[in-house]
This record gives C-alpha cells, sequence and structure tokens, in this order.
C-alpha cells in the first residue's frame, strides 16, 4: 500500500495493516450491508408485522422510519465519537448495540417494543457506520484504489437494500417475520469477533461532543417527519400536523446557530465549502427520498395488488441488485476514468428519474414486465451515479474530519430516506382520502391510486437530483481552473498532497 495509509495508524503495525486489506474491506461491506440491510429487510415483513402487532397503515410506516431517523440523527454524534475515542472502540460498541437491539426487536411483543428495538439499532448503527467508512478511507488513499473499494461499498450500500427485501422475503416465508432482525444477531457477533483482531485502534485526543448540536437536528428531522406522517392520517390543517412543522423548523434554525458558534462542532461547516461536496450532499437528499418510495410501496404492491407471496416479491427485486451491482463495478473501474464523474452522475440519475416515471403507469392489470423494466433501469442508474456521487462527498477531505465527512455521507441518505418516506406517506394517504370520499370502497384500487401518486412524487424527488447535479457539480474543466487559480494551499492540502485539493469524482 502506498505510504499514505500509514497516516493515522501507529508505524509499527503499517506492515500487518498492508497484509490484510481485503479482510479490513470485508469487514466494512459486511457491518455496511448489516446496517443498509436493516432499513428495508422489513419491507417485505411489513403486512406480517401490522397483523401481528396491530399497526394502522399510517403508523406501519414507523417501523421503518424509527430506524432511518435514529441512524440518521446520531450519526454525526457517531463520528464525532469516533475522532474523539478511537474509532475502533466506537465501531465495536456500535456492532454490539445494533447485535442486541435486533435481538430486542424480535422478542418485541408489542408495537411500542418494536419501535424502540428499531429506533436503538438506528443508534448501534449511527455508532459503527462513520467509523467503517472512515476506515476505508483510511485503507485505500484517493485514486484508483479508492474508487475500487467505493465500488463495492456503494454495491453493498444500495444493492444492501434490495437483499434485504429478497431475505426478507424468504426468512418471512419460511420462518416468521421476527427472523428479519434475528439473523443480524449471528452476523454481529462474527463481525465484533473479526474487528477485534484485524482492526488497529485510532488515537484517541481530546475534544468536546456537540451534544445540543446532535439533540437539535435529531429532534428536528424527527419531527419534520412526524409531521409529514400525522399529515397522512389527520390532514395538514391538523394543530398538531402544523406544530410538529413549526418545532422542526425552530429546531433546525437553532441546530445552524449553534453550529457556528460551538468551538467543536458535530457538523464542521468548512464540509461545506466546496459546491460540488454540496451539491452531492443534496443530491443522495434527493435520490434516496425517491428511492425508498419505490421500495416502500413496490413491495406492498406487489403483495397486496398483484398477489405476490413474500418470497416472490423479495425476487421481484433480484434484476435491481444484478443491474446495480454490476454497473456500480463498472463505473468504478472504467467509466469514471473515461468520461468523468459528472456525465456518469447526470445520465445514470436520469435513467433513474425515467424509470420512476414508467412506475407511476402500474395498476391492477399490470404484469411483471412492467415492474421489470422500471426495476432494471433503477438499478442501472443507481449503478452509473452512485460510485462517482460517494466519491464527491468525500474528495478533498482534510483527515481531522474524516469521521465528520463520513458521516455526513450517511446522515444524507438517511435522512433522505426518512423525510422522503415521510413526504411519500402523506402524499399516499391524502390521495387515498379523495378516492375514499368519491365512494370507491375497492380498498384495493384506493391503494393503486395512493400509489400512483406516491411515484410520482418519487418522480420528482428524483428528478429534482439531475438538476441539482447537472447545474452544481463541477466538470473536469471548470476543477482545474479553480485549482490553478488557487494562490496559497491550504495547510491540510499540502499535509496531504496534491490529490486532496481537487474533487476526485469530477477530476477522475
Amino acid at each position: 500500500m502506498p505510504p499514505t495509509t500509514t497516516l493515522f495508524l501507529p508505524t509499527g503495525r503499517a506492515a500487518e495493516r498492508r497484509a490484510r486489506p481485503g479482510l479490513v474491506l470485508g469487514i466494512i461491506l459486511a457491518v455496511q450491508l448489516m446496517v443498509v440491510l436493516d432499513a428495508t429487510i422489513v419491507n417485505i415483513a411489513l403486512p406480517d408485522i401490522a397483523k401481528a402487532l396491530n399497526f394502522s397503515p399510517a403508523s406501519l410506516s414507523w417501523v421503518i422510519t424509527a430506524y432511518t431517523l435514529a441512524f440518521g440523527g446520531f450519526l454525526l454524534l457517531g463520528a464525532r465519537a469516533g475522532d474523539l475515542l478511537g474509532r475502533k472502540r466506537v465501531f465495536m460498541a456500535g456492532i454490539g448495540l445494533f447485535t442486541l437491539a435486533s435481538f430486542l426487536g424480535g422478542m418485541a411483543p408489542s408495537a411500542g417494543m418494536l419501535l424502540a428495538a428499531r429506533a436503538l439499532q438506528g443508534v448501534g448503527g449511527a455508532l459503527a457506520a462513520p467509523s467503517a467508512l472512515a476506515f476505508l478511507m483510511i485503507m485505500f488513499p484517493e485514486g484508483r484504489e479508492r474508487l475500487r473499494a467505493l465500488g463495492y461499498y456503494t454495491a453493498v450500500s444500495i444493492g444492501g437494500g434490495a437483499v434485504g427485501l429478497i431475505l426478507g422475503g424468504l426468512l418471512t416465508q419460511v420462518a416468521s417475520w421476527r427472523w428479519v432482525l434475528f439473523v443480524n444477531v449471528p452476523i454481529g457477533l462474527v463481525v465484533v469477533a473479526l474487528a477485534r483482531r484485524s482492526l488497529t485502534e485510532t488515537p484517541s485526543r481530546n475534544g468536546h461532543f456537540d451534544v445540543l448540536g446532535a439533540v437539535t437536528s435529531t429532534g428536528g428531522v424527527t419531527s419534520l417527519a412526524y409531521g409529514f406522517v400525522r399529515a397522512a392520517s389527520n390532514g395538514w390543517g391538523d394543530v398538531l400536523t402544523i406544530g410538529a412543522f413549526a418545532v422542526g423548523m425552530v429546531l433546525l434554525g437553532l441546530f445552524i446557530t449553534i453550529e457556528r458558534r460551538a468551538a467543536e462542532p458535530i457538523t464542521p461547516l468548512r464540509l461545506f465549502a466546496d459546491r460540488s461536496r454540496n451539491a452531492s450532499y443534496v443530491a443522495r437528499l434527493f435520490l434516496v427520498a425517491g428511492m425508498f418510495g419505490m421500495f416502500f410501496f413496490l413491495t406492498q404492491f406487489l403483495q397486496d395488488v398483484l398477489g405476490y407471496d413474500p418470497l416472490q416479491t423479495g425476487l421481484a427485486f433480484l434484476p435491481f441488485s444484478v443491474a446495480l451491482f454490476v454497473m456500480s463495478q463498472l463505473s468504478a473501474r472504467r467509466l469514471i476514468e473515461r468520461f468523468g464523474g459528472k456525465p456518469l452522475m447526470v445520465a445514470g440519475i436520469s435513467l433513474s428519474t425515467l424509470a420512476m416515471l414508467l412506475m407511476t403507469q402500474l395498476s391492477a392489470s399490470s404484469t411483471y414486465l412492467f415492474v421489470l423494466i422500471p426495476v432494471l433501469l433503477f438499478g442501472t442508474g443507481n449503478g452509473l451515479a452512485f460510485v462517482p456521487l460517494t466519491s464527491a462527498s468525500l474528495a478533498g477531505v482534510r483527515r481531522g474530519d474524516a469521521g465528520a465527512a463520513s458521516g455526513l455521507v450517511n446522515v444524507m441518505q438517511q435522512m433522505g430516506g426518512a423525510l422522503g418516506l415521510a413526504v411519500l406517506v402523506s402524499v399516499f394517504g391524502s390521495a387515498g382520502r379523495v378516492i375514499a370520499g368519491q365512494s370507491v370502497a375497492n380498498a384495493r384500487a384506493a391503494f393503486v391510486v395512493g400509489a400512483d401518486h406516491a411515484f410520482i412524487a418519487s418522480t420528482l424527488f428524483v428528478g429534482a437530483t439531475v438538476l441539482v447535479l447537472a447545474v452544481a457539480i463541477r466538470g473536469r474543466r471548470a476543477t482545474a481552473r479553480a485549482a490553478a487559480a488557487a494562490v496559497v494551499e491550504p495547510e491540510w492540502v499540502r499535509e496531504l498532497g496534491p490529490a486532496a485539493a481537487v474533487p476526485e469524482a469530477v477530476e477522475a
């Protein structure tokens, strides 16, 4: 490995670390698969969960949202904890908590207990995920090696959602919905054992936790999500709906104020100094918002409207996983170097937008062919775009901000999923009420109309991603001009080397 990979580790362990990059990457990918998979694995089991624990249609989305909100809300605190306490220590604590919460969720006797366990899973994932991605940045320096590692990471991050659907269908049909949670227990125990032997601790250092920043950001996003879900069941004029939106906006405003004044903020504002990096954050937020809607509503559409069993529903998403993996590897190994990151991102998300548009045409009489085509397009488009999108979010980050930068990537993904799903559930519920008001008693027809409106909203989310990428991401020439115009290099650029100064996703 190049000398830069020893920056974070004691020099005496350098040779040992060089001998096992594949094992460390395997641990990172296993953890990322666990935390991403749990955002979708319960999707297939939702009908069974609703019957077993008496969830209402509107509250059912909280089985997903409780996890994504806790995950996204505590990610930045988890990243900060890794920077201060040592990444290996925080990583192992997060996996241990995630494993325990999975066991408690599988044993849950009530809806409240399940939601509490899902939130606890999210906290555990928030502690582990930033350290996992930071270890990837340490092991693989900027350039071709990191792009290839990010190719695998991206395939797991996005394809893990589809894997969760397939595995969830299998476990639900063969065993019970509880096994979609129990399955994490043996995996978590193995990961902890391997991490203890294979990962090298990073030095701890003095510092402060930005607890107020974590509380206000988590509370603000949670309040907004609750407002959207409440609107789906009680309408936009409901007092609690309006109050939730107001509280959410106030808390997020306080969060920004706190981060500006904090000596050691949970979100260093210097991370937002680069235009391309900012655009990659916003693009990820919109894209994942649309993608979560596709998973959530299409899984229920296949079961409740087309009559698929859980396993058939999971297998229906297999083409998505295959297309995503193949195209993400092709993007990382060949296409970014040849065409650059921006064209791939714009072209890929344009295909994903077309896929969502096709899903708006699904009806109760649709065959699987009408599902297969958009699923393939969506996997292909995301596979092309996500490697350069992730690279743009991480390129040029100073080494002291590695954990925070890694956390922000996951924050945008989880917050996009949580808020996007809340918005789409609200759209779905509003459309359903209109149909009910027109005396259409057929629940299946009402679901189709509601899902159709949700897919339209998803199309708008993904289409907005294309606009952000096309307008705000710098291309190769603009990036080169910006680099040439720099008169004085910041200290952290000189420390990491010239490659850190240019966003890799667009220069590569």
